[in-house]
């Protein structure tokens, strides 16, 4: 378990400050992440990394020559934001445009697609690649759906060669793209892991059993066996990767291959050699030439014993790429060319001493402009401001059976996502209410504020939720009922968008929508806003409670589908607890002459 910390909720940032200040030669903190504290070559391509804290050496481990040019680092086990994306991205470019590196999860994909969108739109060119390694995550093929594991290293050091290679944007895409199509990676595992504050692991494992085919954000594998010798182990890691062999390859023989054997976290680099020793038998007898293994910790899971295979089939353009010199605080390969310390970014002011920025964790909000808000939009503010208040008091006295609920098939991060976010909103929306903001900036506020603290899939979808409501209330106009029934359908809309999530999926929309839908018609029928939103809030609780009876169909729970039966789903969960608070509070406002007109 993780023994030394501080407050959890802060154990993310303060581990980057401390990595920062260890390894200041060669990273630099800025606002969301590190970056190269050497310099860059005018006009080549950035590389930038990232995901969520708790995996260390990825991603911050892996910025430096020869490799990521910058990571957005986000919460434990949650991937950054887009704010965090973005920044991270603008600190670390030099003109060449940029490619966003991550493994496929739901969040990260959301974040970093959303950072793409904004930093072309603002003329860096810019793409994506989601690492999709992980064999045991999906079928061949439903290969897009995979998950990224320690592949994510082959993937990352090919593009990052590549783009120190001077290549242009596109050929370092085209690389990175055949990289992750010609990378296999399997795992297994003796125990789950145990996250910063928390009493137990997020899964366990009988005793004498091992769990296989396990994700490295603690979600609990496909299967359970016996706990097998070392050598046993390498034999079940190697048959399983040469079980499927990428196209075109028809057989082992004769190729060769980047290997990977990779610790999760508490198993001893000792041990990962008695069972590369096996390995690299098996590899050799299959016909298989072995090009610069790596065996130690590379993409971690905090304290899960556990290992993982990987291995990369190399072509003549992929293989100089792996074999390229790199050095980064946890890799090092061959000798770089020393270069001088890079010039500091103005994106974020980060510090030039490589000790924490005291800008490191501005507000994203902090400094944007207030437009001018009318005293009857200023008196809603107060009403959304006791709406976030009680949302916040809620989801902290739930936090811990939320994340219970999300670790029977997921990761179990949903409760501390969701605690960071709406600590965040609610922080963010009493100073712009101290600001004079209307009912509509203060919920723009708290919806970026939320997306950019919690990261995560529900930290993007919550933000799109307080936008949407934010872009229906505005500034100017007394706030009615119908005004916040628009605002909802238009949230149920943009989650659904954005997510790719139906009902029926197992997910928060489960319950969003038949919110919206209860609301709408009580509206319709001409009850006032606190009656309207009472028989709503029922509507989602009960379907809230019956997503229990569903399997997913997206997300990390997804490959777990049978484990989450008669559990219901945690986003959904979240949302009909948060919607009956919110109804206290504007229950509470219609009490006071003031609020009664915005009810």
């Amino acid at each position: 378990m993780t023994r030394l910390f501080n407050n959890p909720a802060a154990f993310a940032d303060e581990a980057l400050e401390g990595f920062a200040a260890a390894h200041r030669r060669l990273v630099r903190r800025v606002p969301g992440g590190v970056v190269r504290a050497t310099a860059t070559a005018p006009g080549q391509v950035a590389v930038v990394v990232g995901g969520g804290s708790g995996h260390y050496p990825a991603f911050s481990g892996l910025v430096g020559q020869g490799l990521a040019h910058g990571a957005a680092v986000g919460n434990v086990f949650a991937s950054p934001s887009a704010q965090q994306v973005h920044q991270v991205a603008r600190a670390a470019q030099s003109g060449g445009g940029v490619l966003l590196a991550f493994g496929n999860y739901a969040g990260d994909v959301l974040h970093f697609g959303q950072a793409a969108e904004r930093l072309t739109a603002e003329g860096v060119p810019c793409a994506t690649l989601a690492v999709t390694d992980d064999v045991s995550s999906a079928a061949a093929g439903e290969s897009e759906k995979r998950r990224g594991v320690a592949g994510d290293l082959a993937v990352f050091k090919t593009a990052a060669a590549a783009a120190e290679a001077g290549l242009p944007l596109a050929e370092v895409v085209r690389l990175a793209r055949l990289a992750n199509a010609r990378t296999r990676s399997f795992g297994i595992a003796f125990s789950g892991c145990t996250l910063p504050g928390a009493d137990a692991p997020l899964f366990t494992v009988p005793a004498g059993r091992m769990a296989v085919g396990l994700g490295i954000h603690g979600e609990p594998g496909l299967a359970e066996r016996p706990v097998p010798s070392a050598d046993e182990a390498a034999e079940l890691l190697v048959s399983t990767l040469l079980h499927e062999l990428p196209e075109g390859v028809e057989s082992p023989r004769g190729q060769r291959a980047g290997v990977i054997l990779n610790g999760l976290g508490s198993v001893k680099y000792e041990e990962l050699f008695v069972v590369y020793r096996r390995v690299a038998r098996l590899l050799a007898e299959a016909g298989v030439e072995t090009v610069d293994p790596e065996v130690g910790e590379l993409v971690t899971s905090f304290d899960m014993a556990g290992v993982s295979l990987t291995l990369f089939w190399l072509t003549d353009e992929l293989e100089p790429l792996w074999t390229a010199p790199a050095e980064a605080p946890a890799y090092r390969k061959g000798t770089v060319a020393p270069v001088a310390a890079g010039e500091p970014s103005t994106a974020g002011e980060p510090s030039t001493t490589g000790e924490p920025s005291a800008t490191a964790d501005l507000d994203p909000v902090e400094n944007t402009a207030v437009p001018e808000a009318s005293e009857p939009s200023r008196a809603a503010a107060r009403t959304a401001l006791a709406a976030l208040g009680a949302i916040e008091a809620t989801v902290r006295t739930h936090a811990d059976e939320l994340g219970r609920i999300d670790a029977v098939a997921g990761d179990g991060d949903h409760g501390i996502g969701m605690r960071r976010g709406s600590e965040a909103a609610h922080a963010a929306g009493r100073r712009a209410l101290e600001r004079g903001a209307g009912a509509g900036t203060l919920l723009h506020h708290a919806a970026d504020a939320w997306a950019d603290r919690a990261g995560g899939t529900s930290g993007a979808l919550w933000g799109v939720i307080l936008r949407a409501l934010g872009t229906a209330l505005g500034d100017t106009e007394r706030p009615d009922a119908h005004a916040v029934s628009v605002g909802v359908d238009a949230a149920a809309d943009g989650v659904m968008r954005l997510g790719k999530a139906e009902t029926g999926d197992k997910t928060m929309v489960d319950a969003l929508v038949p919110f919206a839908d209860a609301l709408s018609d009580a509206v319709g029928g001409g009850a006032p806003l606190a009656a309207a939103w009472d028989t709503a809030a029922t509507a989602a609780d009960a379907a809230a409670e019956a997503t229990a009876g569903l399997l997913p169909r997206l997300g990390r729970a997804r490959p777990h589908a049978e484990k989450s039966l008669g559990t219901p789903d945690a986003g959904a969960v979240s949302l009909a607890l948060i919607v009956r608070a919110v109804h206290g509070a504007l229950a509470g406002a219609t009490a006071k002459p003031t609020a009664e007109s915005t009810a």
